[in-house]
């Protein structure tokens, strides 16, 4: 039994370790694109990419071609769905759809390698197998999803954290005598996070051609947080209309600092209704064992020598 468990525990470790080498394999492959266009047509190309390891010229191509091929037996709209959550928690690794397809297929694998270590460990009845059987698989398929959304609220919360702060550098900067443009870009070199990424790819996008409206639209359908939705809405507006952009700007500032505080507020308001569990299972307990345990023990003495 010992030996059949070690078996299945290295052959566990082995399928988890060659996982995680094409996972990062695919990861450089994907980050490396633009390098690679870069140098087309010199002649260290050939030198650089015999000098990449055999994960990202070998392995991760065949991943990234089983992916495809993956993507044809999705549900319908699963892919979209899928791409535009890999957009909300800023594209880690620079995963696109396909390649979350192969990650959920080596969840599923990882999976099942667990449920044999645990069958190998134990002797359990056939419902219990059954059970753990599908917890395994439950486990292997659901859990890249559960940290993708994971990543979207800590991303989304960030963002909303820095938003107020944002806005507030850039009434200060337009006030100053600075244009929108200008003053975006000094405070994006300024507040480092997600929101000033975003902002970054915004002010790339009106470089290279599109329309200020346009990058703004891109810019929420990026995020999807109602907060910078209704900027983004103002400031659309504003120059629809020709409103002074200072004076929507510090409008914006304001309503956002009253929402961080009506937030702040909320979350202090929740924190009683929250202690109540803590309290009741957690502290109430101990309180009565130390309090009550002395009484109840000298009534049971004086119970039993009646």
């Amino acid at each position: 039994m010992d030996q059949l468990l070690l078996a299945a525990g290295s052959v566990f470790l082995v399928l988890f370790a060659f996982a995680g080498w094409v996972g990062l394999g695919v990861v450089r492959v994907r980050e490396a694109t633009t390098d690679r266009l870069a140098m087309y047509g010199r002649n260290a190309l050939r030198e650089e990419t015999l000098a990449k390891p055999v994960s990202e010229r070998a392995i991760a191509p065949i991943f990234i071609g089983l992916g495809r091929g993956l993507a044809r037996f999705t549900p319908v709209g699963w892919l979209k769905r899928t791409q535009k959550r890999l957009i909300f928690a800023g594209s880690p690794g620079s995963l696109d759809a396909n390649a979350w397809a192969v990650i959920k297929l080596l969840g599923v694998a990882a999976g099942l390698g667990l449920f044999f270590l645990a069958m190998s460990a134990l002797d359990l009845t056939l419902g219990m197998t059954l059970l753990m059987l599908a917890f395994a698989l439950i486990l292997g398929f659901f859990g890249p999803d559960a940290w993708l959304t994971r990543k979207i609220d800590e991303r989304r919360a960030l963002m909303q954290r820095a938003l107020p702060d944002v806005l507030d550098l850039l009434v200060i900067s337009v006030e100053a005598g600075l244009g929108f443009d200008s003053a975006l870009s000094r405070v994006v070199a300024t507040v480092p996070g997600p929101l000033s990424e975003e902002f970054f790819r915004m002010l790339q996008e009106t470089r290279v051609g599109v329309t200020r409206r346009d990058a703004m639209r891109h810019l929420t359908d990026r995020t999807d947080l109602d907060e910078l939705r209704s900027f983004i809405l103002s400031m659309m507006q504003a120059e629809a209309f020709g409103v002074t952009i200072s004076r929507v700007l510090r409008v914006q500032a304001d309503e956002m600092r009253v929402k961080r505080r009506q937030r702040a507020q909320e979350k202090a308001f929740a924190a009683p209704v929250k202690l109540v569990f803590p309290l009741v299972f957690c502290i109430f307990p101990s309180l009565f064992i130390v309090l009550l345990g002395p009484a109840a023990l000298q009534i049971w003495d004086n119970f039993i020598n009646l």
